[in-house]
């Protein structure tokens, strides 16, 4: 498996600078820097980092505990750097899926150890990734990421938590990349994801604010997946 694409967010300059370093020296990328909510989802959202670094304490109203639950709709995996362990932030903490914890003050060895740890672990999931042509641009999306598949045409909508993307090939096609066990043929026009399946109706699946139509034929075979 490739090294990590990392995004930092991070707001004391000189632990920032510390954490670029090690990452220099062992060859891996730094996507981005931020040391603020609004700016760190609008750049982890457009660059597609495979693993962020996080600290809890960030500049401005929202912290590091909200950009996780960001991070946790998206399916983008997240290591915690911290210092914070008041009773209310550990409460918010646990209520968000790290892969885990760096404890400031670290070293250099532990922060890379850390990483490794938690990008091995990644790799177990690696086939939950796919590569996807949209928009002339190539895109790596994780699968545990994506909410339902819409055909139109010849094309191929995906869409996720972020947004969506049309791929130039049909829905039969596209729908062979994913993980069956997962991923459910609802309607002759969409497949959906079966773990954010919120609710089901006489005729259609409820994600989040979405519904999916459902057709009779297949209802009862939904039923049976989610048992």
């Amino acid at each position: 498996m490739n090294k990590p694409r990392i995004y930092i967010v991070e707001d004391e300059p000189l632990i920032l600078m510390n954490i670029k370093m090690a990452l220099k020296k062992k060859g891996i990328e730094v996507l981005g820097t931020s040391d603020e909510y609004n700016e760190a989802v609008v750049e982890i959202t457009k660059l597609q980092p495979t693993l962020v670094l996080l600290d809890i304490q960030l500049e401005g109203n929202k912290d590091g505990v909200d950009v996780a639950e960001y991070l946790d709709k998206l399916s983008v995996p997240y290591l915690y750097i911290t210092s914070q362990t008041d009773p209310n932030t550990l409460a918010r903490v646990k209520e968000t899926n790290p892969l885990g914890y760096i404890v400031k003050p670290f070293t250099e060895a532990g922060l890379l150890s850390n990483i490794e740890l938690a990008w091995h672990s990644i790799a177990k999931d690696e086939d939950e990734i796919i590569h996807i042509k949209s928009a002339g641009k190539k895109i790596a999306i994780n699968q545990a990421s994506i909410q339902y598949l819409k055909a139109f045409d010849n094309y191929c909508y995906i869409i996720t938590a972020s947004g969506e993307y049309i791929v130039p090939h049909t829905l039969k096609s596209t729908s062979e990349l994913l993980n069956q066990n997962h991923f459910f043929q609802c309607h002759r026009s969409y497949w959906v994801n079966l773990r954010k399946v919120s609710g089901i109706k006489s005729e259609c699946i409820v994600i989040e604010n979405h519904e999916i139509p459902l057709s009779y034929g297949n209802k009862k075979a939904l039923s049976k997946r989610l048992e």
